[in-house]
């Protein structure tokens, strides 16, 4: 589990030289890959593995594994929760509709709290950005039963016992 800073992207290298996730997983004693993506604006939880057929199965949708963000905007107005309630369309299909709470607000801007399942490109930017706000940050702080905990920016561990059987029943659907 490495929780992934701000400014780095979710590749093993990148064309442009920017700063990627491997560069802060070099220590962990074998060459592993993520599981999923946080764009370079995002930052959290982010699973890495060596193992191809593990990740396949906690990235397919079938398998709906929650994963729970904290998303900070500006812009916020009364009423724009049921926007964001609402599926909108990504790549000619349509997402399944996101849960939400609302944490925190103070004039314009908010803290919401968001669960889904899908992830996909840039999903809860273009949520937010369908209720006309703009995301300041977004931080995914659990995937399924795993949780990031208080593990610091840019540092990596690995998951215990309790967690990888924990992961496997939601992959179980238990």
């Amino acid at each position: 589990m490495l929780n992934k800073p701000r400014g780095y992207v979710t590749t093993l290298s990148d064309e442009k030289g920017r700063k990627n996730v491997s560069e802060l997983v070099q220590d962990c004693g074998g060459r592993v890959y993520p599981v999923g993506r946080l764009d370079l604006y995002s930052e959290g939880l982010l699973l890495m593995t060596n193992d191809g057929e593990f990740a396949n199965r906690i990235m397919h949708p079938k398998k709906e594994i929650e994963k729970k963000y904290l998303v900070w905007v500006s812009g916020y107005r009364e009423g724009c929760e049921e926007t964001l309630r609402q599926p909108i369309e990504i790549d000619g299909r349509m997402t399944q509709p996101a849960k939400l709470r609302l944490l925190s607000r103070k004039d314009e801007t908010a803290l919401f709290e968001f669960v889904i399942h899908e992830g996909r490109n840039r999903q809860l930017r273009r949520l937010c950005e369908a209720a006309g706000l703009r995301v300041t940050r977004l931080r995914r702080i659990a995937e399924g039963p795993l949780t990031l905990g208080e593990l610091p920016t840019g540092a990596w561990r690995p998951l215990n016992g309790q967690e990888l059987e924990a992961l496997e029943r939601a992959l179980e659907g238990r």
